[in-house]
């Protein structure tokens, strides 16, 4: 039962990861909120709206806590679509409608069974935080989107509601949206002007929200835009600050990809040259360099003036070669280069551009393991000649 158990547990999360369903969670959340509100309201239709004489009885009847309500249960839906991108932002409004749905839905009409269907979704999303670590254009986009409508909602409902303490009075749709407009562009042409303290409090709020709102969608939208160019230009910069009396590990082979673990865990400073276009392993923290390191500009942007080694362990022997006689060019005279070879014929022949140490990894193991068949020593001399290509 346990196996069953844990496979039953694997194909749920391949097939349904956490935050696919904390997204449906967040949209049934909106959901269920839009049908309270309407269910409380008596099911609104325009018929229902146009037998009032005023705007304020319209939003009076409809409930003054469940309009942001309304508008906030429809925002959740939405987010759920940033969600499902796995987007921070998504999650962190996600987190601030939820939040603010529950307190007006305790002030309101809300059941019981919504307000902790509303808690536990906020928790849940809580809990879940590290799964939503992504920087979304799209997800930003569609916060842009969102907060703007929401925050033109706030502002037509609420000239509308307080209409008759304007002058003139706002009255009709089409100048609650012209009000709203202007004054959440902080434009304030001063045809329409507030004359109560009620009245001037609430378009202070819009101002303050509209500047807030369109500031921070600006940064929602290019922030992922920029945010990982600058990030690579200041990693960069401090990278090349920082880069002297370390080693240049070239290549991504399995061989390169093996040493830099090893060299990083015994605290040497590591600078890796991978060509462009070449898959490779190594971590995301680790000081990469995409470029042709047979080109002494290339070296020289890896600091190998200043570096102690540079090993050159890509998976062709000729690029080697061309490797070790570009740092030797541009490289200080105490900078050690090491080089492999792949096929044990190119030995001799790598040699020739006279690297500090040279090897193969096949004549390597292989004396290795002649002399451990043999029970003979191996000491620190043996492995300093075999490495130095003269095997005793």
């Amino acid at each position: 039962m346990t196996t069953m158990a844990k496979k039953l547990r694997t194909r749920l999360a391949r097939y349904l990861p956490a935050h696919l369903w904390l997204a449906i969670l967040v949209a049934l959340s909106g959901y269920l909120h839009l049908v309270s509100v309407f269910e409380s309201a008596g099911r609104p239709n325009f018929a229902f709206l146009s037998s009032f004489d005023t705007w304020r009885e319209a939003i009076d009847a409809v409930g003054l806590l469940d309009a942001p309500r309304t508008l906030l249960g429809m925002g959740l839906i939405l987010m759920a679509l940033g969600l499902l991108l796995r987007a921070r932002i998504a999650w962190a409004f996600s987190l601030l409608m939820l939040f603010t749905i529950g307190i007006l839905g305790y002030m309101g009409s809300a059941s019981r069974f919504l307000e902790i269907y509303n808690l536990v979704a906020f928790l849940l999303l809580l809990l879940n935080w590290s799964r939503f670590n992504r920087a979304s254009l799209a997800a930003g986009s569609l916060f842009t989107v969102i907060a703007i409508c929401s925050l033109l909602a706030y502002a037509i409902f609420g000239s509308l509601y307080l209409g008759e303490q304007f002058g003139p009075a706002i009255n009709s749709l089409p100048n609650a949206v012209y009000f709203s407009v202007v004054t959440m562009s902080t434009v304030g042409y001063g045809d329409i002007v507030p004359q109560s303290v009620t009245a001037r409090y609430f378009t202070l709020s819009i101002i303050i929200l509209g500047i807030t709102v369109f500031a921070t969608s600006i940064s929602a939208i290019a922030g992922p835009l920029i945010g990982g160019n600058v990030k690579r230009i200041i990693k960069g910069r401090i990278a090349h600050a920082m880069r002297h009396d370390h080693i240049i590990l070239v290549g991504a082979s399995a061989l390169a990809s093996s040493v830099y673990p090893v060299l990083r865990e015994r605290g040497y400073p590591v600078t890796v040259i991978v060509p462009e276009g070449v898959a490779h392993s190594y971590p995301e923290q680790a000081d990469l360099i995409i470029g042709d390191a047979t080109k002494s500009s290339v070296l020289v942007e890896a600091g190998a003036p200043k570096a102690n080694y540079v090993l050159a362990l890509r998976d062709d022997d000729a690029d080697n070669a061309f490797i070790v006689l570009a740092a030797k060019d541009v490289g200080a005279p105490d900078t050690k280069t090491v080089a492999v070879a792949n096929s044990p014929e190119h030995l001799d022949k790598l040699r020739r551009v006279q690297p500090d140490i040279v090897f193969s990894l096949q004549q390597l193991v292989g004396e290795l393991l002649a002399r451990t068949l043999a029970g003979e020593k191996i000491d620190q001399a043996f492995v300093d000649n075999l490495f130095a290509g003269k095997p005793d």
